[in-house]
């Protein structure tokens, strides 16, 4: 059993780590767009990366915050822009809007499951859990498109964003509760959203306007 939460509380600490370095890029990417100095891309990435988790925590009444208690992820995205930074003017526009896209997408997933895991283990209902992990997933980015003084991504409409992220958190729950495994009810949630955000970034795929028959 003692093995069993070991390798349980390391796949969580691995997605969360993937996942704070996933958003750390797509905020560095945007606000190096924005043509932000260094200040402003740290500031950024950072938000980006911690903004879901920490409300996250506040919901829960988690203390101290995720990123608080482990003091080496601000550490790790302060290390990321001053490494980055440079290399940012040989990245071609394609190239960055990609990286952005893949990134955010790999980041929405990592983020929202995780954010499902840590509600459930703390007693939350399944429903409750799997909003937990939409606001965990979705809130960094919201941050980062309003410091980059856009309408954030989730709140226009158009390509699938947060119900990516709301399917993704019902595959992991159900296969959780199937008892298929926690790791492998993590993974499958996670390639779900990932896979779900990019064909809806491919093919433009979008909720249906009720207004229109």
């Amino acid at each position: 059993m003692a093995l069993s939460h070991l390798s349980l509380s390391t796949v969580l600490h691995v997605a969360e780590v993937a996942g704070i370095l996933a958003f750390a890029v797509s905020g560095f990417v945007e606000a190096r767009n924005k043509e932000m100095d260094w200040v402003g891309v740290f500031t950024v990435a950072f938000i980006t990366a911690f903004g879901g988790g920490a409300l996250r925590d506040i919901l829960l009444d988690r203390r101290p915050l995720f990123w608080v208690e482990h003091q080496e992820y601000p550490i790790m995205i302060f290390v990321l822009t001053l490494l980055a930074f440079p290399l940012r003017r040989r990245i071609l526009p394609v190239a960055a809007e990609k990286t952005i896209i893949v990134a955010d997408a790999l980041g929405l997933g990592l983020f929202s499951v995780n954010g499902a895991s840590l509600a459930l283990e703390m007693g939350m209902p399944m429903f409750v859990s799997a909003m937990m992990g939409v606001i965990t997933g979705i809130f960094g980015g919201v941050l980062r498109d309003v410091l980059c003084n856009q309408i954030p991504m989730v709140f226009r409409r158009g390509q699938l964003y947060a119900t990516c992220s709301f399917a993704g958190c019902w595959v992991f729950l159900l296969l959780n509760w199937l008892q298929a495994g926690q790791s492998a009810a993590l993974a499958a949630g996670v390639a779900s959203t990932f896979i779900m955000r990019i064909l809806a970034v491919r093919f433009n795929l979008i909720l249906p306007d009720p207004e229109k028959d």
